[in-house]
């Protein structure tokens, strides 16, 4: 059988229709033929929503006796009867009457789910969860009954039932919503127009990351790459430049043209070695983007405008914002750039801004490179001019131009060289010298087209040409070369002062640290390996990226640290100078771990000093506590051997019985002292089992007087996988807590339900409850809440519960109990097998009543 779907009305906003929307819809499917029935629907005396009830079979309802009234919630076992095609169900995020079969509404339609049956249902964006404190900063009320996020995001269909807020307060002030008496304060306090339009908004912007999903969903599942322009998505190109910043800033203005527009900065560095771009810069931009909102994301590409290109379509871009090259005239004669190839190569479906700025043809600067060695683009283009140079101008010079002499022709042959030497370096101008030298010579020098020399003037002036030729190329490539170091120097600078700041920062995230190696040198993966001595096997201390390497022998390149550690890297082989750098991270990286191990310790240190605190703590909160009843038991004793006093036989008993009370008070309080002091020091090791909770929970209200606890355990509860004696003492210190708490005419409920793999239990008390500043307090060891009288504990029943709880990989929370009181919930892992057989429980557990 296959679980039901569920559609799901969602209401900007209370009285906007969604009621009305989903008994329509019931009515709809009425006629189509679908077996439809109403589990649960509340008109609150709105004509219309009345009428639309007729026709639509009701499931009765289940009737529940509250403190003295009565209240009808739904019957989910006579839906389940009844069984129909589709159940209507309203108000999702309501919260049940206690003692119903679960505590929220919407886990009666998970069971309705569950069973096969389709639900649909409505809820408010108010009382998403995640929505909540937005909610309460926009209305200036808390919002008590929520519903899970994921529960309306599995929602197989979601409809936005929407409505202006100028049309939702006519309807108020008509009387549609709410009681004459109730219109006015409603129209001035939460349905002001500010309120509705806010709420409206976040509605609106919910429905729209769910559309988001299934569209991002769809486009994988059919492998579309082509851009479909249903949200505005403008991906921001960094050079890691100065401009880098105002382009950020045009793009969040232009995003801010378009509500739920999204801002994607990503910045593409080459894969060989070191990148060009300011650490600190990029850091600057990567702050500032986030500040606005944005996401920024690092790739690794050698064509950049591929791979930005690849980046906007991956991410399903609408635009594409650039700023304008900072390449100077001149330098166009190495490409078009790349935001020209973008914008040719975009297609129609991607939007590219060329942004202007203030360092627009400026000049980009040498690309930082390792030694002298430039691009392989350059290098052909030095080759072309330097060979092919020379015999284009000697066509020129010999069919074109007139006479110009001998002098001129070699400054216009030493020309060439010179820009051949400025291009690809020192061989492609050698090569032209070389080659402009014999063209000279058989153009040129009499007699012509003959590679001999007449007048021994000529090969003074061609031996001289060839001299500074080749002066002129070495002087401009050596210049090159020193622009390329010292443009190298600046970047490995600025990461050696990025790696220096960091350490007065006191950055402690290796993670962190390694990633950015990965980064900087186009790395697959890096790892920090280290060992005892030098026969011990090395072990990883952090890793980042796919298949780390396990000994330093295996990776592409190694470095050192120290005589036991080493920074191991995997990719490429990097060039001696790029270990330079590496050298600088491997010993940050070593700081760091040593950073991080100190933390550790000082992390233990402070865990020492708490079980000193707790000691101190502990004589002074038993110096009361372990001897009031010890005071007790003495006096009774004594009075008992009197020889004075003839007791009589009820006094005797009484005597006794006060014996017995003390004796009982002395063995929980010992038992919650040993308790702590176990899970203080770590040695409470749970046995875990699979159980059902009927043979725990009952065991667990010995000690509680009889008829103070009300206790509702389904039958159909999966099993938990748990240490049986941990969780008898967890739940028999929060029952004894709510009953300790409870009014006298009161009883405590203890119920169990289920929650997708999780189980429940629901400890629910009616006391004076506790604020939410003060619910992770009442945990703390040695802390009672209130006024809470002196030998009524010790302060550690619930800390002792939660710390055996999370033992178990569950959680222990408090909550507000609707109507007043505390409710404490107990979430347990459902077992998916069947009990095996085992121990019965750990060493310490115990049956009775504990505090």
């Amino acid at each position: 059988m296959g679980r039901g779907k569920l559609r799901i009305y969602l209401g900007a906003a209370p009285g906007v229709g969604k009621t009305y929307a989903m008994l329509s819809e019931g009515h709809r499917r009425i006629e189509r033929g679908t077996d439809c029935a109403v589990g649960f629907v509340e008109h609150h005396g709105r004509p219309r929503t009345e009428v639309m009830l007729h026709g639509l079979e009701q499931i009765a309802r289940k009737e529940l006796t509250y403190r003295g009234a009565v209240f009808t919630e739904m019957d989910v076992d006579a839906v389940l009867a009844r069984r129909p095609e589709v159940a209507l169900v309203d108000e999702l995020a309501h919260t049940n009457v206690p003692g119903s079969r679960n505590a929220k509404r919407w886990q009666d339609v998970e069971e309705i789910l569950a069973a096969g049956i389709d639900v649909v249902s409505t809820v408010n964006i108010q009382h998403l969860e995640s929505l909540g404190d937005v909610v309460e900063s926009i209305t200036g009320v808390r919002q008590r009954e929520t519903v899970p996020d994921e529960v309306v995001r599995r929602a197989d269909q979601i409809e936005l039932v929407d409505m202006s807020p100028e049309a939702l307060r006519r309807r108020m002030a008509h009387g549609n919503i709410y009681k004459p008496d109730r219109i006015d304060a409603s129209l001035s306090n939460y349905f002001r127009p500010g309120n509705l339009t806010a709420l409206r908004e976040l509605a609106l912007l919910w429905v729209a990351d769910r559309v988001d999903e299934y569209l991002q969903q769809y486009r994988g599942e059919h492998n579309i790459r082509s851009t479909w322009q249903a949200r505005e998505r403008i991906v921001v190109g960094l050079t890691g430049g100065p401009e880098g910043r105002t382009l950020v800033r045009r793009a969040a203005r232009m995003a801010a043209k378009g509500s739920g527009s999204e801002i994607l900065a990503v910045y593409i560095a080459r894969s060989d070695g070191l990148t060009a771009a300011s650490p600190k810069e990029l850091a600057l931009q990567r702050t500032l983007v986030e500040d606005l909102g944005g996401t920024f994301h690092h790739v690794i590409g050698d064509d950049i405008p591929a791979a930005l290109l690849e980046f906007a379509r991956g991410v399903n871009a609408t635009q594409i914002v650039l700023g304008s090259s900072r390449r100077k005239t001149w330098q166009y004669i190495f490409g078009p750039g790349v935001g020209m190839t973008v914008a040719r190569e975009s297609g129609p479906d991607l939007d590219v801004h060329i942004v202007t700025h203030e360092e627009v043809a400026k000049g980009r600067g040498l690309p930082v490179a390792r030694g002298a060695r430039l691009g392989r683009s350059r290098i052909i283009w030095g080759w072309l001019i330097g060979v092919g140079g020379p015999a284009v101008l000697s066509l020129a010079l010999t069919h074109v131009a007139t006479d110009l002499g001998l002098a001129n022709d070699m400054l216009l042959f030493l020309s060439v060289t010179v820009a051949a030497a400025l291009v690809g370096g020192l061989l492609p101008a050698l090569a032209s010298a070389a080659v402009g030298s014999l063209l000279l010579n058989y153009y040129f020098t009499p007699p012509l087209h003959l590679f001999t020399v007449a007048d021994p003037k000529n090969i003074v002036a061609i031996v001289i040409f060839v001299g500074v030729a080749v002066s002129v190329a070495s002087v401009v490539d050596l210049a090159a070369r020193r622009t390329h170091q010292a443009a190298r120097l600046r970047a490995e600078s600025e990461i050696l002062s990025f790696l220096a700041g960091s350490v007065l920062r006191g950055e402690s995230s290796l993670d962190a640290l390694l990633d950015r190696v990965r980064e900087t040198f186009a790395m697959d993966s890096v790892a920090l390996l280290e060992r005892a001595s030098d026969v011990e096997p090395w072990t990883r201390a952090a890793s980042v990226g796919p298949h780390p390497v396990e000994r330093p022998e295996d990776a592409d390149v190694d470095m050192p640290v120290g005589d036991h550690m080493a920074l191991a890297l995997s990719g490429r082989v990097l060039p001696a100078e790029d270990r330079r750098v590496l050298a600088a991270f491997a010993a940050q990286a070593a700081v760091v771990l040593d950073r991080q191990r100190l933390q550790s310790e000082a992390d233990q240190a402070r865990t020492l000093a708490e079980g000193n605190r707790i000691r101190t703590a502990l004589l002074a909160a038993v110096s009361h506590d372990l001897r009031t009843p010890l005071a007790g038991i003495k006096a009774s004793v004594s009075s008992l051997r009197s020889d004075d006093i003839a007791w009589s036989e009820e006094d005797q008993a009484e005597l006794l019985a006060g014996i017995e009370e003390g004796a009982d008070r002395l063995d929980h309080l010992v038992g919650n002292l040993l308790d702590m002091s176990r899970l203080q020091t770590g040695t409470v090791t749970p046995l875990m089992r699979e159980i059902d909770l009927d043979e725990v929970v009952p065991m667990a209200l010995v000690g509680v007087p009889d008829g103070s606890v009300d206790l509702d355990i389904p039958e159909s509860l999966p099993m938990v996988t748990v240490d049986k004696g941990l969780l008898e003492r967890a739940v028999a210190n929060i029952v004894e807590n709510a009953v300790k708490y409870s009014p006298e005419d009161e009883t405590v409920l203890v119920a169990a339900s289920t929650l997708g793999d999780r189980v429940e239990v629901r400890v629910v008390d009616r006391g004076p409850g506790v604020p939410d500043t003060a619910k992770d307090r009442i945990f703390a060891p040695f802390q009672r809440y209130g006024d809470a009288p002196r030998g009524a504990g010790v302060g550690l029943g619930l800390a002792v519960a939660r710390g055996f709880v999370e033992a178990m990989s569950g959680t222990l929370t408090a909550e507000d109990t609707p109507g007043g009181g505390l409710t404490m919930v107990l979430t347990l892992t459902a077992a998916t097998g069947r009990p095996q057989a085992g121990p019965i429980s750990s060493a310490i557990a115990q049956r009775g009543r504990y505090a």
